[in-house]
């Protein structure tokens, strides 16, 4: 409704193109007037951050909601400051940074985002990968990333999260892996997608200094590629056998689905009459009617589902579910 051009780049957030807005409002009143727009029909406070590039767009975005001054809006157009900005934010926070990348760019004395905008380009793309190359160029303001009207087709889809508490029984975290592998078996159906790679993952706290850390990681091959949650399930049983380690902590676990291949491209063997893969995507298109993301049905590796488990989120400050939770109705006096 206000700007020419959107690209949805997660659940709850976005990149806007601003060609031509300045015509109309300075950067600081459109920003304001986006945040207040969100804010009337979706009732979500957000912050807004301008630049020339996403890059510089994200740090903005960071700092608008990092300092309450801003009242939720940056405007980073200006070189001198985005240089001042990206002195005062560490290099582990400017976008597709990780932890493990941060820690070697500190190794090698690129402590800020400005010290990491000073980085050749050449010697990004030699020492790292052409990926550092083009947020070097992004820093400083050469926009490398374009918008992007059609979200491309996932090559990967990941379902993990952090206990809510720490585990060491076995049975529990078995039951986060099946449902976690469920979980990423509906999403890659979402995407009508089916994988040929299964990885999981499981581990301790990296935050427990007074014991020692556990990460392991396997991935396995599927005879066919499949969107079943049964196969998918299975296979993530069998890398958990292989991955369980007795005594430990574990404070997360994830699935990995990849290799994909579009729906209706099985290559089947000699002897396979395909009745079977018919059969299962009758079966799994008739559980995700059911459910509708709600969870009606579920597999027994999952456990039970009314059951509080020590492997699922602590949840005790959902927002209120007022038009779909009869629990959650406001009650009215008059």
């Amino acid at each position: 409704q206000i700007v020419p051009q959107i690209e949805v780049y997660s659940i709850d957030e976005c990149f806007c193109n601003l060609t031509g807005m300045d015509a109309l409002y300075s950067w600081y009143e459109l920003g304001h007037k986006l945040k207040e727009d969100v804010f009337r029909c979706a009732h979500l406070p957000v912050g807004v951050g301008i630049s020339s590039t996403k890059t510089l767009a994200k740090l903005a975005n960071h700092a608008a909601k990092t300092w309450k001054k801003t009242r939720g809006v940056v405007d980073l157009s200006s070189p001198s400051r985005q240089k001042k900005l990206m002195a005062l934010v560490p290099v582990g926070e400017v976008w597709g940074i990780g932890r493990k990348l941060a820690k070697r760019l500190n190794q090698s004395g690129i402590e800020t985002a400005l010290d990491l905008s000073r980085l050749p380009t050449s010697q990004a793309r030699k020492l790292y990968s052409v990926v550092l190359e083009r947020t070097v160029r992004e820093l400083n303001g050469e926009s490398c990333l374009q918008l992007e009207d059609i979200a491309p087709a996932k090559q990967q889809i990941i379902c993990s999260r952090s206990f809510g508490h720490k585990v060491v029984d076995y049975e529990l975290v078995r039951q986060s892996v099946c449902a976690f592998a469920e979980r990423a078996a509906e999403k890659l159906r979402e995407e009508k997608q089916y994988c040929r790679l299964v990885t999981l993952w499981v581990q301790s706290s990296h935050f427990s200094h007074h014991e020692p850390h556990y990460y392991r990681q396997e991935t396995q091959a599927l005879m066919y590629p499949t969107q079943d949650a049964r196969e998918i399930i299975q296979a993530a049983v069998t890398l958990f056998d292989r991955l369980w380690l007795e005594n430990v902590k574990y404070s997360k676990s994830g699935i990995l689905l990849s290799e994909f291949s579009p729906s209706g491209q099985v290559q089947l063997n000699l002897f396979d009459n395909g009745q079977a893969f018919r059969k299962s995507g009758e079966l799994m298109r008739t559980i995700d009617r059911i459910n509708r993301g709600k969870g009606a049905i579920w597999f027994a590796g999952q456990g039970i589902q009314s059951q509080s488990a020590l492997w699922k989120m602590k949840q005790q400050f959902l927002s209120p579910r007022w038009t779909t939770q009869f629990s959650d109705i406001p009650i009215v006096k008059c």
